[in-house]
């Protein structure tokens, strides 16, 4: 059987460095930092009191305050960005088979905020003091589930949920969906609102997240070799995937090609990559298997590059692995050191990233790289953009429990 070809036709992102798509590809070529202290509660008395939050954003703009008040932040921002990602595609919702046109929409976390509030209505009042909507209002699938009501979507419709890999998960599904024949288009992508007490004392306690309270506009660092944890990010980022002859039949605007996916389990523990980033290499080598391509071809690497010292090394070691001299030639950053860690949502936005460094010959920088660590020898675009014509990129994603993706994407040229 002949596999369909699989385009972007709109994208739409919410990210602590522009609540645009426009604001955002501005951030990422001009190397924004997103980390600022935490508003969202008072984290004086936590190790970590900065994030990357969110800013200025009016989830009123997109939800009717009736609406609003029965959903997560996470749900807010998916609706937004799945709004603006529609908008961008220019897809006539009246003259659409919405039966083929399904959403695979995923959240790591889920209403992490909501299940906070409940708890506490709970200690302070009782049972009777939860709210009726608070299952739905938490669960991680509500997002996927809302925006399929609000657009009459009755394509595939579910949520990923692996941790870091979540979003990249929803796009493969949706890719491989659209391939096999079983819809024309998806909204998929990837939402996460987990600047909580909670979420950010569970990292502390785990040593993930970076503590430099003192210097927080730097301290996303991948690969340097003073970095002591990622930065906690929100926000969201959706993308349209469509068949390619139903785009072309419609005029669509096509903004780049998804050409293959590798996922693969590290089977080796429940937050430590497997050794070398055995994972992320056959993530990767699956990737470029199915796309049909050489490894020579791969020209950037949005990498996972976290800012930890064991995902730096083991991803810097998994490319030098699978692409060996050819590694030295390619363009790698990490857009977590100006996004920070959206988890669920990374997958999500870093493929924007690539899509725009796809189609605009640019590559987003890594910031804050000042001395990369003795195993960290590559390209990693330090600080500043760079212009280049590339072909090939592929975005990774990696999560807790062993969870690899590998999304790969090829500049559109009819």
């Amino acid at each position: 059987m002949n596999r369909r070809r699989v385009v972007i036709t709109g994208m739409g992102a919410i990210t602590p460095i522009g609540n645009t798509l426009d604001e955002y590809w501005s951030g990422l070529i001009n190397g924004k930092n997103g980390a600022t202290p935490i508003t969202k509660f008072d984290a004086s008395g936590f190790n970590t009191q900065f994030a990357c939050e969110v800013k200025g954003f009016n989830a009123k703009d997109f939800i009717d305050v009736k609406a609003l008040r029965r959903m997560d932040p996470f749900t807010h921002f998916a609706l937004a960005t799945a709004q603006m990602a529609l908008e961008h595609s220019k897809i006539d919702l009246d003259n659409v088979d919405k039966d083929r046109f399904g959403v695979i929409y995923g959240s790591g976390i889920g209403g992490m905020n909501t299940w906070e509030t409940q708890h506490a209505n709970f200690l302070n009042g009782g049972p009777r003091k939860i709210s009726p909507f608070f299952i739905p209002m938490m669960i991680s699938d509500i997002a996927a589930g809302h925006i399929s009501i609000k657009y009459g979507l009755k394509g595939p419709n579910y949520a990923t949920t692996s941790a870091c890999a979540t979003s990249s998960h929803a796009i493969a599904d949706a890719f491989i969906l659209i391939q096999r024949d079983s819809a024309d288009l998806m909204v998929t992508g990837g939402s996460e609102a987990s600047i909580t007490p909670m979420a950010i004392g569970g990292f502390n306690s785990a040593r993930a997240i970076s503590t430099w309270n003192d210097k927080y506009s730097i301290a996303s660092r991948p690969f340097d070799k003073d970095r002591n944890g990622f930065v906690m990010g929100e926000g969201s980022g959706t993308i349209i995937l469509e068949e390619f002859e139903h785009a072309k039949k419609r005029g669509a605007d096509i903004y780049a090609e998804i050409i293959g996916v590798g996922l693969t389990g590290d089977a080796f523990h429940i937050t430590a990559p497997a050794p070398e980033g055995e994972g992320a290499y056959r993530s990767m080598k699956e990737a470029i298997r199915d796309a049909g391509i050489e490894k020579t071809d791969i020209d950037y690497i949005n990498a996972h590059g976290t800012s930890t010292e064991l995902n730096d090394k083991n991803e810097s070691l998994a490319i030098k692995k699978l692409f060996g001299e050819h590694a030295y030639k390619l363009s790698v950053s990490s857009t977590k050191s100006m996004t920070g860690h959206l988890l669920g949502a990374a997958g999500a936005i870093e493929s924007i990233a690539s899509i725009l460094a796809l189609k605009n010959g640019k590559i987003p920088p890594t910031i804050n790289l000042d001395e990369p660590s003795p195993e960290c020898d590559l390209n990693y675009t330090a600080k500043v953009s760079v212009d280049k014509d590339i072909k090939y990129a592929l975005s990774n994603t990696f999560g807790f429990g062993g969870h690899n993706a590998s999304l790969l994407f090829k500049k559109f040229e009819g």
